[in-house]
């Protein structure tokens, strides 16, 4: 699985630097307006996103260099 080059980009903010600003946004604004519980579990839903689109981007880049030296 190859992204193209846009997609890629777009994909890699997203999981280095939109989903771990969000997640701990809401968890901190959870703890400001009495919702604990219901932060910790969208926070966690996020970072769970943010793993699973990491792990794809990896395997992306993998796919691309192995492609690329042939």
């Amino acid at each position: 699985m190859v992204f193209p080059d846009k997609v890629y980009d777009v994909l890699k903010w997203i999981a280095i630097v939109a989903l771990p600003a969000l997640a701990t946004f809401i968890s901190i604004i959870s703890k400001i307006w009495g919702w604990p519980d219901l932060g910790v579990s969208i926070s966690q839903t996020i970072t769970a996103i943010g793993v699973l689109v990491g792990a794809l981007l990896g395997i992306s880049a993998i796919s691309y260099k192995g492609d690329a030296e042939k």
